[in-house]
Protein backbone atom coordinates (compact mmCIF):
# COMPACT_ATOMS: atom_id res chain seq x y z
CA UNK A 1 0.00 0.00 0.00
CA UNK A 2 1.11 3.10 -1.11
CA UNK A 3 0.30 6.68 -0.09
CA UNK A 4 0.37 9.70 -2.30
CA UNK A 5 0.59 13.08 -1.76
CA UNK A 6 -3.27 13.57 -2.33
CA UNK A 7 -4.18 11.17 0.10
CA UNK A 8 -2.15 12.92 2.71
CA UNK A 9 -4.73 15.51 2.55
CA UNK A 10 -7.83 14.90 1.27
CA UNK A 11 -10.01 13.26 4.27
CA UNK A 12 -12.91 10.25 3.68
CA UNK A 13 -14.43 10.67 7.37
CA UNK A 14 -14.18 12.29 10.57
CA UNK A 15 -15.14 11.86 13.74
CA UNK A 16 -15.38 14.43 16.29
CA UNK A 17 -15.87 14.68 19.97
CA UNK A 18 -17.72 10.85 19.65
CA UNK A 19 -19.34 9.55 23.04
CA UNK A 20 -21.13 6.83 23.33
CA UNK A 21 -23.21 5.44 26.08
CA UNK A 22 -25.38 2.27 26.91
CA UNK A 23 -28.55 2.34 29.04
CA UNK A 24 -29.51 -0.01 31.06
CA UNK A 25 -32.85 1.00 33.25
CA UNK A 26 -31.15 4.01 35.71
CA UNK A 27 -27.57 2.62 34.97
CA UNK A 28 -25.46 4.88 32.46
CA UNK A 29 -21.79 3.45 31.58
CA UNK A 30 -20.12 5.45 28.45
CA UNK A 31 -18.14 2.96 26.10
CA UNK A 32 -16.56 5.69 24.37
CA UNK A 33 -15.61 9.09 25.71
CA UNK A 34 -15.03 12.19 23.33
CA UNK A 35 -12.70 10.28 21.13
CA UNK A 36 -11.74 12.29 17.79
CA UNK A 37 -9.76 11.32 14.48
CA UNK A 38 -10.04 10.97 10.78
CA UNK A 39 -9.36 8.69 8.12
CA UNK A 40 -7.87 9.86 4.60
CA UNK A 41 -8.83 8.53 1.28
CA UNK A 42 -6.61 5.54 0.19
CA UNK A 43 -5.05 5.16 4.14
CA UNK A 44 -5.65 1.64 6.83
CA UNK A 45 -6.04 3.54 10.07
CA UNK A 46 -5.88 0.48 12.95
CA UNK A 47 -7.56 0.82 15.73
CA UNK A 48 -5.97 -1.23 18.81
CA UNK A 49 -6.61 -2.06 22.54
CA UNK A 50 -8.23 -4.38 25.15
CA UNK A 51 -11.62 -6.01 24.68
CA UNK A 52 -13.59 -3.62 26.15
CA UNK A 53 -11.81 -0.66 25.04
CA UNK A 54 -14.37 0.59 22.81
CA UNK A 55 -13.29 -0.09 19.18
CA UNK A 56 -15.88 -2.17 18.22
CA UNK A 57 -18.60 0.54 19.08
CA UNK A 58 -16.73 3.38 17.79
CA UNK A 59 -17.18 1.17 13.99
CA UNK A 60 -20.53 0.46 14.72
CA UNK A 61 -21.46 3.79 15.24
CA UNK A 62 -20.15 5.00 11.86
CA UNK A 63 -23.30 3.14 10.15
CA UNK A 64 -25.33 3.71 12.97
CA UNK A 65 -25.84 -0.29 14.27
CA UNK A 66 -25.39 0.38 17.64
CA UNK A 67 -28.80 -1.22 19.32
CA UNK A 68 -30.61 1.97 19.71
CA UNK A 69 -32.63 3.20 21.80
CA UNK A 70 -29.97 1.08 24.62
CA UNK A 71 -27.30 3.18 22.76
CA UNK A 72 -27.17 6.88 22.55
CA UNK A 73 -24.84 9.64 21.75
CA UNK A 74 -24.38 12.37 23.70
CA UNK A 75 -22.12 14.23 21.56
CA UNK A 76 -20.09 13.88 18.70
CA UNK A 77 -20.48 14.02 14.13
CA UNK A 78 -19.82 11.34 12.14
CA UNK A 79 -18.77 13.72 8.71
CA UNK A 80 -19.13 11.43 5.79
CA UNK A 81 -19.03 13.32 2.42
CA UNK A 82 -19.73 16.32 3.85
CA UNK A 83 -22.79 14.82 6.27
CA UNK A 84 -23.14 13.87 9.77
CA UNK A 85 -23.97 10.49 9.50
CA UNK A 86 -25.34 10.54 13.22
CA UNK A 87 -28.27 12.85 12.13
CA UNK A 88 -28.71 11.77 8.59
CA UNK A 89 -31.76 10.28 7.17
CA UNK A 90 -32.65 6.67 7.24
CA UNK A 91 -32.63 6.60 2.91
CA UNK A 92 -29.56 8.29 2.73
CA UNK A 93 -27.87 5.60 5.03
CA UNK A 94 -29.31 2.93 3.41
CA UNK A 95 -27.53 4.33 0.42
CA UNK A 96 -24.48 4.47 2.28
CA UNK A 97 -24.81 0.88 4.34
CA UNK A 98 -23.20 -1.93 2.38
CA UNK A 99 -23.11 0.14 -0.80
CA UNK A 100 -20.17 2.96 -0.32
CA UNK A 101 -19.13 1.89 3.47
CA UNK A 102 -19.03 -1.99 4.03
CA UNK A 103 -18.40 -3.65 7.18
CA UNK A 104 -16.51 -7.46 7.92
CA UNK A 105 -18.01 -7.94 11.69
CA UNK A 106 -16.24 -9.96 14.53
CA UNK A 107 -18.36 -13.13 14.09
CA UNK A 108 -19.63 -14.52 11.19
CA UNK A 109 -21.79 -17.26 12.51
CA UNK A 110 -23.95 -14.81 14.22
CA UNK A 111 -23.61 -12.55 10.93
CA UNK A 112 -25.09 -14.90 8.37
CA UNK A 113 -28.25 -16.10 7.71
CA UNK A 114 -28.65 -19.77 8.71
CA UNK A 115 -31.64 -20.80 6.37
CA UNK A 116 -29.89 -19.12 3.35
CA UNK A 117 -26.88 -20.26 1.28
CA UNK A 118 -24.13 -18.19 0.95
CA UNK A 119 -25.00 -17.63 -3.22
CA UNK A 120 -28.05 -15.97 -2.16
CA UNK A 121 -26.77 -14.37 0.93
CA UNK A 122 -24.21 -12.72 -1.90
CA UNK A 123 -26.26 -12.40 -4.34
CA UNK A 124 -28.87 -10.47 -2.48
CA UNK A 125 -26.12 -7.47 -1.81
CA UNK A 126 -25.64 -7.45 -5.42
CA UNK A 127 -29.49 -7.19 -6.68
CA UNK A 128 -30.10 -4.38 -4.42
CA UNK A 129 -27.19 -2.39 -4.86
CA UNK A 130 -26.21 -3.27 -8.01
CA UNK A 131 -29.22 -3.45 -9.99
CA UNK A 132 -27.72 -7.25 -11.26
CA UNK A 133 -30.38 -10.01 -12.55
CA UNK A 134 -30.17 -13.55 -10.42
CA UNK A 135 -27.83 -14.82 -13.13
CA UNK A 136 -25.31 -12.04 -13.30
CA UNK A 137 -25.15 -11.58 -9.56
CA UNK A 138 -24.66 -15.41 -9.48
CA UNK A 139 -21.84 -14.65 -11.62
CA UNK A 140 -20.32 -12.15 -9.75
CA UNK A 141 -20.70 -14.24 -6.54
CA UNK A 142 -18.32 -17.09 -8.40
CA UNK A 143 -15.75 -14.71 -8.72
CA UNK A 144 -16.41 -13.11 -5.31
CA UNK A 145 -15.38 -16.60 -3.83
CA UNK A 146 -12.74 -17.40 -5.86
CA UNK A 147 -10.74 -14.08 -4.75
CA UNK A 148 -11.03 -14.81 -1.22
CA UNK A 149 -9.88 -18.23 -2.13
CA UNK A 150 -12.91 -20.42 -0.86
CA UNK A 151 -11.92 -24.37 -1.53
CA UNK A 152 -14.50 -25.33 -4.80
CA UNK A 153 -16.53 -21.85 -4.80
CA UNK A 154 -19.08 -23.47 -7.53
CA UNK A 155 -19.52 -25.89 -5.00
CA UNK A 156 -19.88 -24.08 -1.89
CA UNK A 157 -21.53 -21.29 -3.22
CA UNK A 158 -24.87 -23.86 -2.42
CA UNK A 159 -23.85 -24.91 1.39
CA UNK A 160 -25.14 -22.87 4.09
CA UNK A 161 -23.10 -21.33 6.51
CA UNK A 162 -23.25 -23.99 9.13
CA UNK A 163 -21.19 -26.53 6.49
CA UNK A 164 -18.32 -24.16 6.28
CA UNK A 165 -15.56 -23.98 8.66
CA UNK A 166 -14.62 -20.60 10.94
CA UNK A 167 -12.33 -19.56 8.31
CA UNK A 168 -14.41 -19.83 5.66
CA UNK A 169 -17.11 -18.01 6.53
CA UNK A 170 -14.66 -15.50 7.84
CA UNK A 171 -14.22 -15.11 3.86
CA UNK A 172 -17.40 -15.39 2.88
CA UNK A 173 -17.97 -12.02 4.76
CA UNK A 174 -15.13 -10.30 3.34
CA UNK A 175 -16.90 -11.35 0.10
CA UNK A 176 -19.94 -10.31 1.19
CA UNK A 177 -18.38 -6.67 1.91
CA UNK A 178 -15.92 -6.12 -0.82
CA UNK A 179 -18.94 -7.24 -3.49
CA UNK A 180 -20.18 -3.60 -3.98
CA UNK A 181 -16.30 -2.39 -4.11
CA UNK A 182 -16.78 -0.01 -1.03
CA UNK A 183 -15.05 3.37 -0.60
CA UNK A 184 -14.65 2.99 3.04
CA UNK A 185 -14.23 -1.26 4.61
CA UNK A 186 -14.92 -1.28 8.50
CA UNK A 187 -12.89 -4.38 9.32
CA UNK A 188 -14.00 -5.48 12.47
CA UNK A 189 -10.95 -8.56 13.30
CA UNK A 190 -11.40 -9.90 9.86
CA UNK A 191 -9.02 -12.35 10.20
CA UNK A 192 -9.58 -13.37 13.88
CA UNK A 193 -10.84 -17.14 12.47
CA UNK A 194 -8.29 -17.31 9.69
CA UNK A 195 -5.01 -19.60 10.52
CA UNK A 196 -1.64 -17.81 9.55
CA UNK A 197 -1.04 -18.73 6.19
CA UNK A 198 -4.54 -17.31 4.85
CA UNK A 199 -4.02 -14.49 6.63
CA UNK A 200 -1.53 -13.44 4.77
CA UNK A 201 -3.32 -14.20 1.45
CA UNK A 202 -6.25 -11.95 2.78
CA UNK A 203 -3.87 -9.27 3.79
CA UNK A 204 -2.64 -9.23 0.45
CA UNK A 205 -6.20 -9.04 -0.76
CA UNK A 206 -7.12 -6.30 0.86
CA UNK A 207 -3.91 -4.28 0.26
CA UNK A 208 -4.10 -5.54 -4.12
CA UNK A 209 -8.35 -4.04 -3.78
CA UNK A 210 -7.28 -0.68 -1.76
CA UNK A 211 -4.53 0.01 -4.22
CA UNK A 212 -6.65 -0.38 -7.08
CA UNK A 213 -9.82 1.05 -6.03
CA UNK A 214 -8.62 3.97 -3.69
CA UNK A 215 -10.16 2.09 -0.55
CA UNK A 216 -9.59 2.87 3.03
CA UNK A 217 -9.85 0.43 5.55
CA UNK A 218 -10.49 1.11 9.05
CA UNK A 219 -9.32 -2.09 10.63
CA UNK A 220 -10.16 -3.07 14.15
CA UNK A 221 -7.83 -5.79 15.63
CA UNK A 222 -6.22 -7.02 18.41
CA UNK A 223 -3.23 -8.97 16.63
CA UNK A 224 -0.89 -6.26 16.74
CA UNK A 225 1.34 -8.29 14.23
CA UNK A 226 -1.34 -7.82 11.49
CA UNK A 227 -1.45 -4.22 12.19
CA UNK A 228 1.91 -3.35 11.95
CA UNK A 229 2.32 -5.16 8.56
CA UNK A 230 -1.05 -3.33 6.70
CA UNK A 231 -1.82 -0.05 8.62
CA UNK A 232 -0.81 3.24 7.82
CA UNK A 233 -1.80 5.20 11.42
CA UNK A 234 -2.72 3.65 14.89
CA UNK A 235 -5.16 4.97 17.50
CA UNK A 236 -4.62 3.02 20.68
CA UNK A 237 -8.15 2.82 22.59
CA UNK A 238 -8.61 2.52 26.69
CA UNK A 239 -11.47 2.06 28.81
CA UNK A 240 -13.67 4.34 25.87
CA UNK A 241 -10.58 6.48 25.36
CA UNK A 242 -7.78 7.18 22.64
CA UNK A 243 -4.67 7.29 24.83
CA UNK A 244 -2.23 7.39 21.33
CA UNK A 245 -2.68 7.72 17.88
CA UNK A 246 0.53 8.19 15.68
CA UNK A 247 2.03 6.95 12.21
CA UNK A 248 2.31 2.88 12.39
CA UNK A 249 6.15 3.23 12.34
CA UNK A 250 6.09 5.38 14.96
CA UNK A 251 3.73 3.52 17.47
CA UNK A 252 5.76 0.36 16.87
CA UNK A 253 9.24 1.74 17.10
CA UNK A 254 8.74 4.63 19.79
CA UNK A 255 5.44 4.42 21.87
CA UNK A 256 4.64 7.23 23.78
CA UNK A 257 1.79 6.08 26.37
CA UNK A 258 2.20 3.38 28.94
CA UNK A 259 -0.61 1.53 28.00
CA UNK A 260 1.14 1.00 24.51
CA UNK A 261 4.43 -0.19 25.46
CA UNK A 262 1.98 -2.78 27.95
CA UNK A 263 0.21 -3.84 24.69
CA UNK A 264 3.66 -4.21 22.10
CA UNK A 265 4.84 -6.50 25.16
CA UNK A 266 2.00 -8.61 25.30
CA UNK A 267 3.20 -11.45 23.05
CA UNK A 268 1.90 -15.13 25.14
CA UNK A 269 5.18 -16.76 25.99
CA UNK A 270 6.69 -19.09 28.65
CA UNK A 271 6.61 -23.15 28.48
CA UNK A 272 4.03 -25.55 28.90
CA UNK A 273 3.44 -27.17 32.60
CA UNK A 274 5.80 -29.22 33.49
CA UNK A 275 4.65 -32.65 33.07
CA UNK A 276 5.42 -36.51 34.28
CA UNK A 277 4.67 -39.85 32.65
CA UNK A 278 1.01 -40.56 33.37
CA UNK A 279 -1.58 -42.30 32.60
CA UNK A 280 -3.27 -42.54 28.72
CA UNK A 281 -6.62 -40.22 29.34
CA UNK A 282 -7.56 -39.91 25.90
CA UNK A 283 -6.81 -41.88 22.93
CA UNK A 284 -8.18 -42.04 19.14
CA UNK A 285 -7.48 -45.02 16.64
CA UNK A 286 -7.75 -44.61 12.79
CA UNK A 287 -10.64 -42.08 13.46
CA UNK A 288 -13.08 -40.70 10.54
CA UNK A 289 -15.71 -38.13 9.64
CA UNK A 290 -16.85 -38.33 6.27
CA UNK A 291 -19.65 -36.09 5.21
CA UNK A 292 -21.65 -37.69 2.50
CA UNK A 293 -21.75 -35.51 -0.97
CA UNK A 294 -25.29 -36.35 -2.80
CA UNK A 295 -26.70 -35.64 -5.82
CA UNK A 296 -29.41 -36.63 -8.02
CA UNK A 297 -33.26 -37.05 -8.09
CA UNK A 298 -32.66 -39.72 -6.16
CA UNK A 299 -29.74 -37.80 -3.72
CA UNK A 300 -27.77 -40.87 -3.92
CA UNK A 301 -23.96 -40.54 -2.45
CA UNK A 302 -21.27 -39.17 -4.99
CA UNK A 303 -18.92 -39.15 -3.14
CA UNK A 304 -17.33 -38.11 0.65
CA UNK A 305 -15.70 -34.54 1.98
CA UNK A 306 -13.10 -36.70 4.50
CA UNK A 307 -13.17 -33.74 7.64
CA UNK A 308 -11.38 -36.18 9.68
CA UNK A 309 -9.25 -38.98 7.70
CA UNK A 310 -7.88 -41.77 10.14
CA UNK A 311 -6.44 -39.77 13.02
CA UNK A 312 -4.47 -41.85 15.57
CA UNK A 313 -3.12 -39.98 18.55
CA UNK A 314 -2.87 -40.80 22.20
CA UNK A 315 -3.07 -37.88 25.26
CA UNK A 316 -1.86 -38.50 28.97
CA UNK A 317 -3.66 -37.03 31.86
CA UNK A 318 -2.26 -33.54 32.55
CA UNK A 319 -0.80 -32.75 29.13
CA UNK A 320 -1.90 -30.22 26.58
CA UNK A 321 -2.29 -31.59 22.37
CA UNK A 322 -2.26 -28.83 20.34
CA UNK A 323 -4.43 -29.08 17.44
CA UNK A 324 -2.82 -26.74 14.04
CA UNK A 325 -4.17 -26.02 10.44
CA UNK A 326 -5.31 -24.19 8.20
CA UNK A 327 -9.02 -23.01 8.39
CA UNK A 328 -11.41 -26.37 7.14
CA UNK A 329 -8.43 -28.38 7.63
CA UNK A 330 -10.33 -31.18 10.17
CA UNK A 331 -9.24 -29.40 13.61
CA UNK A 332 -13.25 -28.62 14.71
CA UNK A 333 -14.36 -31.36 13.23
CA UNK A 334 -12.04 -33.35 15.33
CA UNK A 335 -12.90 -31.95 18.78
CA UNK A 336 -16.73 -32.16 17.96
CA UNK A 337 -15.88 -35.97 17.13
CA UNK A 338 -13.80 -36.58 20.22
CA UNK A 339 -16.50 -34.40 22.24
CA UNK A 340 -19.17 -37.29 20.44
CA UNK A 341 -21.37 -34.03 19.07
CA UNK A 342 -21.11 -35.50 15.57
CA UNK A 343 -21.16 -39.37 14.26
CA UNK A 344 -17.54 -40.87 13.55
CA UNK A 345 -16.16 -43.81 12.73
CA UNK A 346 -12.82 -45.39 14.35
CA UNK A 347 -11.93 -45.97 18.48
CA UNK A 348 -12.25 -43.17 20.81
CA UNK A 349 -10.96 -44.06 24.39
CA UNK A 350 -11.30 -42.30 27.26
CA UNK A 351 -9.71 -43.11 30.72
CA UNK A 352 -9.37 -46.61 29.26
CA UNK A 353 -13.18 -46.88 28.13
CA UNK A 354 -14.21 -46.71 24.74
CA UNK A 355 -16.52 -44.60 24.30
CA UNK A 356 -17.41 -44.12 20.40
CA UNK A 357 -20.35 -47.02 20.71
CA UNK A 358 -22.36 -45.21 23.61
CA UNK A 359 -25.57 -44.15 23.09
CA UNK A 360 -25.67 -40.05 23.78
CA UNK A 361 -27.93 -41.35 27.22
CA UNK A 362 -25.22 -43.55 28.11
CA UNK A 363 -22.59 -40.38 27.32
CA UNK A 364 -24.29 -37.99 29.91
CA UNK A 365 -22.38 -38.67 32.83
CA UNK A 366 -18.97 -38.21 30.95
CA UNK A 367 -20.17 -34.34 29.89
CA UNK A 368 -18.97 -33.63 33.49
CA UNK A 369 -15.64 -34.83 33.11
CA UNK A 370 -15.19 -33.65 29.36
CA UNK A 371 -16.24 -29.99 28.65
CA UNK A 372 -15.55 -27.64 25.93
CA UNK A 373 -14.76 -24.28 24.69
CA UNK A 374 -16.28 -23.28 21.45
CA UNK A 375 -14.81 -20.82 18.92
CA UNK A 376 -17.65 -18.47 18.28
CA UNK A 377 -19.02 -16.97 21.86
CA UNK A 378 -21.95 -15.27 20.79
CA UNK A 379 -23.05 -18.27 19.54
CA UNK A 380 -22.72 -20.44 22.05
CA UNK A 381 -24.29 -18.47 24.90
CA UNK A 382 -28.25 -18.10 24.86
CA UNK A 383 -28.79 -14.40 24.94
CA UNK A 384 -32.30 -15.27 26.62
CA UNK A 385 -29.84 -16.33 30.00
CA UNK A 386 -28.17 -14.16 32.16
CA UNK A 387 -24.00 -15.16 32.34
CA UNK A 388 -25.10 -16.65 36.34
CA UNK A 389 -27.85 -19.33 34.26
CA UNK A 390 -25.37 -19.91 31.49
CA UNK A 391 -22.67 -20.41 34.35
CA UNK A 392 -24.91 -22.83 36.59
CA UNK A 393 -26.39 -24.85 34.23
CA UNK A 394 -24.08 -27.28 34.10
CA UNK A 395 -24.31 -27.58 38.13
CA UNK A 396 -28.09 -27.67 37.70
CA UNK A 397 -27.60 -30.52 35.27
CA UNK A 398 -25.20 -32.15 37.02
CA UNK A 399 -27.02 -31.35 40.85
CA UNK A 400 -23.63 -30.26 42.07
CA UNK A 401 -24.26 -28.62 45.60
CA UNK A 402 -27.16 -26.64 46.72
CA UNK A 403 -28.02 -23.32 45.40
CA UNK A 404 -25.76 -21.23 47.89
CA UNK A 405 -22.75 -23.75 46.84
CA UNK A 406 -23.58 -23.15 42.98
CA UNK A 407 -23.75 -19.01 43.82
CA UNK A 408 -20.27 -19.12 45.23
CA UNK A 409 -18.68 -21.51 42.20
CA UNK A 410 -20.01 -19.22 39.87
CA UNK A 411 -18.77 -16.23 41.66
CA UNK A 412 -15.37 -18.50 42.01
CA UNK A 413 -15.31 -19.45 37.94
CA UNK A 414 -15.93 -16.10 37.05
CA UNK A 415 -13.01 -14.73 39.53
CA UNK A 416 -11.18 -17.16 37.89
CA UNK A 417 -11.32 -16.06 34.37
CA UNK A 418 -10.36 -12.37 35.26
CA UNK A 419 -14.62 -11.33 35.50
CA UNK A 420 -15.94 -9.44 38.24
CA UNK A 421 -18.49 -11.38 40.06
CA UNK A 422 -20.74 -8.70 39.60
CA UNK A 423 -21.35 -9.17 36.40
CA UNK A 424 -22.98 -12.03 36.43
CA UNK A 425 -26.66 -11.07 36.45
CA UNK A 426 -25.82 -9.41 32.95
CA UNK A 427 -26.46 -10.66 29.25
CA UNK A 428 -24.01 -11.89 26.95
CA UNK A 429 -24.67 -8.40 24.78
CA UNK A 430 -23.48 -6.50 27.53
CA UNK A 431 -20.42 -8.27 27.25
CA UNK A 432 -17.34 -7.82 24.08
CA UNK A 433 -15.96 -10.64 22.30
CA UNK A 434 -13.57 -11.21 24.77
CA UNK A 435 -15.45 -10.66 27.99
CA UNK A 436 -17.80 -13.43 26.05
CA UNK A 437 -15.06 -16.00 25.11
CA UNK A 438 -14.16 -15.60 28.91
CA UNK A 439 -17.89 -16.29 30.10
CA UNK A 440 -17.46 -19.77 27.68
CA UNK A 441 -14.26 -20.81 29.54
CA UNK A 442 -15.82 -20.23 32.96
CA UNK A 443 -18.94 -22.27 32.16
CA UNK A 444 -16.34 -25.25 30.99
CA UNK A 445 -14.12 -24.72 34.15
CA UNK A 446 -17.25 -24.71 37.05
CA UNK A 447 -17.62 -28.41 37.01
CA UNK A 448 -13.78 -28.94 37.31
CA UNK A 449 -13.55 -31.08 34.08
CA UNK A 450 -10.56 -33.91 33.71
CA UNK A 451 -10.61 -32.76 29.77
CA UNK A 452 -11.83 -29.77 28.06
CA UNK A 453 -11.72 -29.47 24.38
CA UNK A 454 -10.77 -25.50 23.41
CA UNK A 455 -11.39 -24.94 19.89
CA UNK A 456 -10.28 -22.05 19.67
CA UNK A 457 -10.57 -20.06 23.22
CA UNK A 458 -8.63 -17.00 22.18
CA UNK A 459 -9.13 -15.95 18.71
CA UNK A 460 -11.61 -13.22 19.94
CA UNK A 461 -9.39 -12.20 22.82
CA UNK A 462 -6.73 -9.03 22.53
CA UNK A 463 -2.66 -10.06 23.61
CA UNK A 464 -3.15 -8.64 26.86
CA UNK A 465 -6.00 -10.76 27.63
CA UNK A 466 -4.69 -13.69 25.38
CA UNK A 467 -1.47 -14.09 28.06
CA UNK A 468 -3.89 -13.63 31.05
CA UNK A 469 -5.62 -16.61 29.61
CA UNK A 470 -2.70 -18.54 28.73
CA UNK A 471 -1.41 -18.28 31.92
CA UNK A 472 -4.60 -18.88 33.69
CA UNK A 473 -5.40 -22.30 31.68
CA UNK A 474 -1.39 -23.23 32.91
CA UNK A 475 -2.06 -22.57 36.36
CA UNK A 476 -5.50 -24.53 36.15
CA UNK A 477 -4.00 -27.27 34.40
CA UNK A 478 -1.23 -27.28 37.26
CA UNK A 479 -3.93 -27.16 39.83
CA UNK A 480 -6.22 -29.71 39.07
CA UNK A 481 -4.60 -31.95 36.52
CA UNK A 482 -6.18 -30.65 33.68
CA UNK A 483 -5.98 -32.11 30.12
CA UNK A 484 -6.45 -30.34 27.47
CA UNK A 485 -7.11 -30.38 22.96
CA UNK A 486 -6.11 -26.85 22.48
CA UNK A 487 -7.36 -26.00 18.42
CA UNK A 488 -6.01 -23.05 17.25
CA UNK A 489 -4.13 -20.98 14.38
CA UNK A 490 -3.04 -18.72 16.78
CA UNK A 491 1.03 -20.85 16.91
CA UNK A 492 2.24 -18.06 19.80
CA UNK A 493 -0.61 -19.54 21.99
CA UNK A 494 -0.31 -23.03 21.15
CA UNK A 495 3.74 -23.03 22.01
CA UNK A 496 3.19 -21.44 25.09
CA UNK A 497 0.54 -23.84 26.35
CA UNK A 498 1.29 -27.86 24.29
CA UNK A 499 3.33 -30.61 25.20
CA UNK A 500 2.79 -32.25 21.71
CA UNK A 501 1.42 -31.03 17.97
CA UNK A 502 -0.74 -32.54 15.67
CA UNK A 503 -0.70 -30.74 12.34
CA UNK A 504 -3.78 -31.34 10.30
CA UNK A 505 -4.45 -30.53 6.70
CA UNK A 506 -7.47 -31.46 4.32
CA UNK A 507 -8.48 -33.55 7.19
CA UNK A 508 -5.05 -35.75 7.54
CA UNK A 509 -2.44 -35.59 9.96
CA UNK A 510 0.57 -33.78 8.32
CA UNK A 511 3.42 -34.11 11.19
CA UNK A 512 3.01 -34.72 15.04
CA UNK A 513 5.04 -35.03 18.22
CA UNK A 514 6.79 -33.26 20.80
CA UNK A 515 5.60 -29.85 20.29
CA UNK A 516 9.10 -28.29 21.01
CA UNK A 517 10.30 -30.29 18.62
CA UNK A 518 8.61 -29.56 15.88
CA UNK A 519 8.60 -25.84 16.78
CA UNK A 520 12.35 -26.22 16.79
CA UNK A 521 12.53 -28.65 13.73
CA UNK A 522 9.82 -29.36 11.44
CA UNK A 523 10.21 -31.87 9.12
CA UNK A 524 7.08 -30.97 6.65
CA UNK A 525 7.14 -28.41 3.96
CA UNK A 526 3.76 -27.42 5.16
CA UNK A 527 4.52 -27.36 9.16
CA UNK A 528 7.47 -25.16 7.90
CA UNK A 529 5.41 -22.59 6.01
CA UNK A 530 2.70 -22.52 8.92
CA UNK A 531 5.82 -21.24 10.99
CA UNK A 532 7.28 -19.64 8.99
CA UNK A 533 4.39 -17.03 8.56
CA UNK A 534 3.43 -16.98 12.37
CA UNK A 535 6.74 -15.74 13.38
CA UNK A 536 7.50 -13.21 11.08
CA UNK A 537 10.79 -11.34 12.20
CA UNK A 538 10.51 -7.98 13.76
CA UNK A 539 13.22 -6.39 11.91
CA UNK A 540 11.65 -7.96 8.52
CA UNK A 541 7.64 -7.00 8.99
CA UNK A 542 6.72 -4.08 7.15
CA UNK A 543 4.96 -1.08 8.28
CA UNK A 544 3.92 1.99 6.97
CA UNK A 545 4.33 5.87 7.41
CA UNK A 546 1.72 8.05 6.22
Amino acid sequence: MHSTQENKVEQLLSIEDLSVEFISGENVQRAVNNISFSIHKGETLALVGESGSGKSVTAHSILRLLPYPLARHPSGKIIYQGKDLLAAAPEYLRKVRGNRIAMIFQEPMSSLNPLHTIEKQINEILILHKGMNAKQASVRTLELLTLVEIPNPAQRMNSYPHELSGGQRQRVMIAMALANEPELLIADEPTTALDVTVQQTILELLSDLQERLGMSILLISHDLNLVRRVAHRVCVMRNGEIVEQAACAEIFSNPQHPYTQELLGAEPSGTPVPHSPSETLLETRDLRVWFPIKKGIFQRTADYIKAVDGISFTLQRGQTLGVVGESGSGKSTLGLAILRLINSKGGIFYAGNAIDQLSQKEIRPLRRDIQVVFQDPFGSLSPRMSVSDIIGEGLHIHKMGNAQEQEQAIIAALQEVGLDPDTRHRYPHEFSGGQRQRIAIARALVLKPKLIVLDEPTSALDRTVQRQVVELLRNLQLKYNLTYVFISHDLAVVKALSHHLLVMRQGQVIEQGAAASIFAAPQQTYTQQLLAAAFINSSQQQTHDY
